[in-house]
């Protein structure tokens, strides 16, 4: 968000917390709504799961925004930090296959490589789920999320250093894992 569009974030937000105004509060969910589903479905692979988590993860927001703090972390950065635990909670709940959030099927060819791809990151989805929660964040982040190492350093509260080593780590487990099918 640019300056003049976090001025009237930041706007909105003290309008929720001060006087638990509706307006302010439909303002910040449309303003975040369709990129923090995007990257939920991303995840999830499905529609409805995807609703559900959305609209649970701006309640949390909206309950929680008078313990968020501006210096310590963009509230997009926060937002997605909430989003990556309830997609945590949501997965040990229930396990389901990841999916692009585009599929372009122009061809036979095409059509084997995407669901070579897609058998490929429901395997590596497997394994990345048996890992700490942070991993697990740090990988979403990155692959889902499309978040820089910064950006996901502001999420998780981990050093940049730190991100990049474990999401670096996991990814050489996971080739070793997967080697016969890559």
């Amino acid at each position: 968000m640019g300056t003049l569009a976090h001025d009237q974030e930041q706007k909105w937000i003290r309008a929720i917390v001060r006087r638990g105004d509706r307006a302010a509060a439909d303002a910040l969910v449309r303003a975040y709504y369709d990129e923090l589903y995007a990257y939920i479905w991303r995840q999830t692979g499905r529609q409805e799961d995807a609703l559900d988590l959305t609209q649970e993860c701006f309640i949390a927001a909206l309950r929680s925004l008078p313990s968020y703090d501006r210096r310590k972390s963009a509230f997009r950065t926060w937002l997605y930090h909430i989003a990556s635990h309830k997609l945590i909670d949501h997965r040990r709940k229930n396990w389901t296959v990841a999916v692009p959030l585009t599929e372009d099927i122009s061809s036979p060819g095409d059509f084997t490589a995407i669901v070579h791809d897609q058998v490929l990151l429901a395997q590596a989805e497997e394994l990345v789920r048996r890992e700490d929660p942070l991993e697990q964040e740090i990988f979403r982040l990155h692959v889902y999320g499309q978040c820089s190492f910064p950006q996901i350093s502001a999420v998780t509260g981990q050093a940049e250093a730190k991100v990049k080593s474990r999401y670096y780590r996991l990814l050489a487990r996971l080739r070793k894992e997967l080697k016969d099918d890559v």
